[in-house]
């Protein structure tokens, strides 16, 4: 099968990072968007379980939120200085204040925006990946995250609504936001 022109061929000179909540696609799409644009892809949990020897859930149980969270703050800076690429982040990744401005002054920032439902659905299928979610109700939990997590959400480039439809859908939605953000004055 032929790859399909993009329609911003040449202007894409930053990497494309996903942000949004845990179970919104961001490393299934990333993975996708990566090989529709001709990137490397990098999911930066990965990155963390390389460095920590452990999985990004274990680290999170074993040294806690605060101590996670600055580790994926020096993951996400390392990841951005590299080449371009896509980049699905950690779903917390993003509300943290001096992580969402570097990605987005370095980076494209392209929220996948999912319904609690579907989150809840998708992240059940693995819950020993998603500590966070392990201690009540997991919709609730999912729930009460979107309402923090929102306002930081919004300051992505590119908001993408995540409905559950096929993946590459998603991904040539995005494709196409991008051609228009690459479009829009500087």
């Amino acid at each position: 099968m032929a790859r399909r022109a993009l329609p911003f061929d040449g202007r894409l000179d930053r990497s494309v990072v996903l942000v949004g909540l845990m179970g919104a696609g961001k490393s299934t799409v990333g993975r996708r968007l990566a090989r529709r644009l001709g990137l490397p892809f990098v999911d930066s949990d990965a990155e963390i379980e390389d460095a920590a020897g452990l999985s990004a859930g274990e680290v999170f149980q074993r040294f806690g939120e605060r101590d996670f969270r600055d580790g994926e703050r020096r993951v996400v800076a390392r990841l951005v200085t590299g080449p371009v690429r896509v980049i699905a982040t950690g779903g917390g990744a993003f509300v943290n204040e001096t992580t969402r401005a570097l990605l987005n002054d370095k980076c494209i920032t392209v929220w996948l925006d999912a319904p609690v439902g579907l989150l809840a659905e998708r992240t059940a299928r693995r819950p020993a990946t998603r500590p966070m979610l392990n201690n009540g109700d997991r919709a609730e939990t999912l729930s009460r995250l979107i309402d923090e997590r929102r306002p930081a959400y919004a300051e992505a480039h590119i908001r993408i609504a995540s409905e559950g439809g096929a993946h590459h859908e998603v991904v040539e939605r995005i494709v196409a936001a991008l051609d228009r953000h690459l479009k829009e004055p500087k």
